[in-house]
């Protein structure tokens, strides 16, 4: 594990210390910081030369910072002559703007990933991308991870009866029944129409709910209002107990207060992708780290092994 490297942006750092403590390596020194008028100032503080090396940096808010902040990375470790560079993205920032849904629009993260390829990525190792075909956007290899399993073994430890997994939309019907797959549950599906970017209705369910305890899966949350709707909806459909497990956790605007506030939801589990801030940390959420998933990737990878066996 002597050639093996591992660098960290500002996006995260707490689950960069994870993972190297779970590989039982040191965190590389590198300064990333700003210049007095605002610019991304990057310095390597170690010899990379011939090095294997990863950066862990997810393109969370602020997303223009941290996608920045990665490229001038890579661009620093590839012109300091290390030997493989591999961008660890456990969030994919704009991965929602991956189609030309409406005229005149763009397809950003066609756009991240020409750059991240450009800037002298090797390989890209990311989690639960919000569209799976994104993967094709990259001319490099892409690993692309899923929390799922992280999930399924807090939820079995909780020993809940007349479990039924439910998708919040049509896009998440995969991670769904992925969930109830490994928990034995059922399976429902809430048919949503999306009034703006910001803001959706929850129209009716496909599937039994009344009397059961129900889990809401998704790969995202931003503002909470998908999440909210879902949780009224199954309320009036007769769900006893009301929880959530979303990989990423933006919480952005008012969502942490429509959290706080929605009595219908006993509990939302999320992971460490993002860094949750001293600010959002209410008693109804929950955060479990990926950490020895992708320190588990990291390894493989590092190692010429097969992390297939992690896709399952």
């Amino acid at each position: 594990m002597d050639k093996l490297a591992v660098f960290s942006g500002n996006a995260n750092p707490e689950l960069a210390k994870d993972i190297c403590k779970d590989l039982k390596v040191k965190l590389q020194d590198a300064f990333v910081g700003r210049f007095s008028e605002g610019e991304i100032r990057v310095k390597i503080n170690e010899n990379v030369r011939g090095k294997d090396v990863f950066i862990i940096q997810p393109t969370c808010p602020p997303a223009n910072d941290n996608l920045m902040e990665l490229l001038i990375m890579i661009d620093a470790l590839r012109r300091a002559s290390a030997h493989r560079i591999t961008a660890v993205i456990p969030y994919f920032g704009y991965a929602r703007q991956d189609r030309k849904d409406q005229p005149r629009v763009p397809i950003t993260a066609k756009l991240v990933a020409n750059l991240l390829t450009v800037a002298g990525s090797s390989r890209i190792l990311t989690m639960d991308l919000h569209a799976g075909q994104i993967q094709g956007f990259f001319d490099i290899p892409v690993d692309h991870l899923f929390s799922v399993g992280v999930f399924v073994d807090h939820i079995s430890k909780m020993s809940l009866k007349d479990l039924v997994a439910v998708s919040p939309d049509v896009g998440s019907i995969k991670m769904a029944r992925a969930y109830a797959k490994r928990v034995s549950a059922g399976l429902a599906i809430i048919d949503k129409r999306r009034v703006s970017p910001e803001k959706a209705e929850a129209m009716h369910i496909m599937g039994e709910v009344s009397g059961k305890n129900v889990i809401i899966v998704d790969d995202l949350i931003a503002t909470g209002s998908s999440l909210i709707e879902a949780v009224e909806a199954l309320k009036k459909a007769g769900a006893k107990t009301i929880y959530a497990a979303i990989t990423h956790g933006i919480l952005s605007g008012p969502a942490i207060q429509r959290i706080d506030q929605c009595e219908g939801l006993e509990k939302l589990f999320i992971s460490d992708s993002v860094s949750l801030s001293a600010e959002k940390k209410i008693a109804k959420i929950q955060v479990l780290s990926v950490a020895s998933l992708l320190a588990e990737a990291i390894k493989r990878t590092h190692n010429e092994e097969s992390i297939s066996c992690l896709f399952d």
